[in-house]
């Protein structure tokens, strides 16, 4: 058994309105990587949609030791769930690493494979470096490969691309705060079809088709029936429109490329 400072917590059973049902798990902030430009310790970093609300105290619980148990554990507890679950890894945190530099393959590699017992559709989102690191690429391409499905999260459209020519995984993008169906107050203040006639063109700068989030503008999708997110195999970009207590900041990085 490997020892590791990380933590983590499983949820068998999300109440996330976006998610669904689904488990999911948190990994403490030391996970999170230099790289990501949301973390709030980086150099004019911020704007992580889990550093607000319920999920931000439950965070750092986790960080903290308060909540979660160790590496090994969680594997033991991933390995355990059923058959075909589909379930999301780090609705907080990001894959193990000792120094927020390069991911810790051995951990990984632990996780994966508790995943791949009796065939289960974990994913996850990274923010570590794969276009200069490429430990951090082959960590992710084998991963992919074997059924972990991790998707590598774009700073803005333009990155995403820079991604995608890694060929190491499926990408995902933030996106400007305007891209966001219309809303006031929890209630729609744009209708479905005018929303999609304004976001169906949308690209990268390289071409590249971008197809937003549909749990984030329809209140009948989850994770749980969409499941796009788990195709390892998938080449279209997922946009995720800024969100989240800090979603301007958030926003105001992916307008940069938009």
């Amino acid at each position: 058994m490997t020892q590791h400072t990380y933590r983590a917590a499983l949820t068998l059973r999300s109440r996330n309105s976006k998610t669904g049902p689904i488990p999911v798990s948190t990994t403490s902030r030391d996970t999170c990587p230099i790289a990501c430009p949301f973390a709030k310790d980086v150099q004019d970093g911020g704007g992580c949609y889990a550093d607000g609300g319920p999920l931000a105290i439950y965070w750092a619980q986790v960080s903290s030791g308060a909540a979660g148990v160790t590496w090994d554990v969680f594997c033991d507890q991933v390995a355990a769930l059923p058959a075909a679950t589909l379930w999301r890894h780090d609705q907080a945190g990001d894959l193990p690493s000792r120094n927020r530099v390069t991911i810790d393959t051995d951990a990984l590699a632990r996780l994966v494979r508790a995943n791949a017992k009796r065939r289960k559709r974990g994913f996850t989102y990274t923010h570590y470096n794969v276009t200069n690191i490429l430990a951090n690429r082959d960590a992710v391409a084998a991963a992919n490969a074997k059924g972990f499905t991790i998707n590598l999260s774009g700073n803005t459209l333009g990155h995403a691309d820079a991604l995608a020519d890694t060929q190491c995984g499926p990408v995902v993008a933030v996106l400007p705060v305007a891209l966001e169906r219309g809303n006031k107050k929890g209630e729609w203040t744009e209708t479905l079809a005018d929303y999609r006639d304004r976001t169906r063109t949308l690209h990268t700068p390289a071409g590249r088709r971008v197809v937003i989030c549909p749990a984030t503008y329809r209140d009948d999708v989850t994770c749980a029936t969409c499941g796009l997110c788990a195709i390892a195999t998938r080449k279209t970009i997922v946009g995720f429109p800024a969100h989240g207590a800090s979603k301007r900041k958030a926003g105001a990085v992916a307008q940069r490329a938009a």
